[in-house]
């Protein structure tokens, strides 16, 4: 196994999880997630951080996440959930789900780390119903020039060690480009290193 190897595997499955413990996530997880109903799908959904927040409005959760290491650390906070949680390991380019499936999707710092992430897009919108929707919080491409120049400058070293993630995507373009209209969208710096820390979030629906 290579030290890259090793590093994917290994250790950043626990920064992840140790990282996105942070009071600002999860204030904002606590904003977001109760907002979800029906059947849901979340991308990417680590290491199960998000799973207290769901209501009782949850009838079925399926949890697509491509790293086996967060979902052993996702599997006893489902555990624990109201509602049935049923887990995927498969990438957001490759959803396992039949069309027009599921009511909701949600999307929490997720975007910025997906390799083909118009591909997947275009399969969250297929196994969305008609009127349902994407609920999402993602972090991309601040709107000061001088920042977001070094967005730029960085993003290619910073994804070689924060596991893919890119800093200068602009989430809510990607999310249009894909067939969805933004129906809420605030965009914001939250607590934290700039660089980081410029977020889209809202709600997109596919027609």
């Amino acid at each position: 196994m290579s030290l890259r190897d090793h590093y994917d595997q290994h250790i950043l499955p626990h920064l992840i999880d140790w990282v996105m413990r942070s009071p600002m996530a999860t204030r904002e997880r606590a904003e977001l997630i109760p907002q979800a109903e029906g059947r849901v799908l979340e991308i990417g959904a680590g290491s199960g951080l998000n799973f207290p927040y769901y209501s009782g409005a949850i009838s079925h959760l399926y949890a697509l996440e491509p790293s086996g290491k967060l979902i052993a650390k996702a599997e006893p906070r489902a555990a624990r959930t109201p509602f049935p949680v049923e887990f995927l390991n498969f990438t957001g380019e490759a959803i396992p789900l039949n069309d027009a499936s599921i009511d909701m999707i949600v999307s929490t710092w997720v975007l910025c780390s997906i390799p083909d992430v118009e591909a997947a897009l275009k399969e969250m919108r297929r196994v969305l119903k008609p009127g349902g929707a994407l609920l999402f919080i993602e972090h991309g491409l601040a709107p000061t020039p001088a920042l977001a120049a070094w967005q730029n400058r960085l993003s290619p070293l910073w994804s070689c060690c924060a596991g893919g993630c890119q800093l200068n995507r602009r989430p809510d373009r990607l999310i249009e480009a894909a067939g969805f209209t933004l129906e809420h969208l605030e965009q914001t710096y939250l607590d934290g290193p700039k660089l980081l820390t410029y977020h889209y979030k809202g709600l997109a629906r596919r027609a």
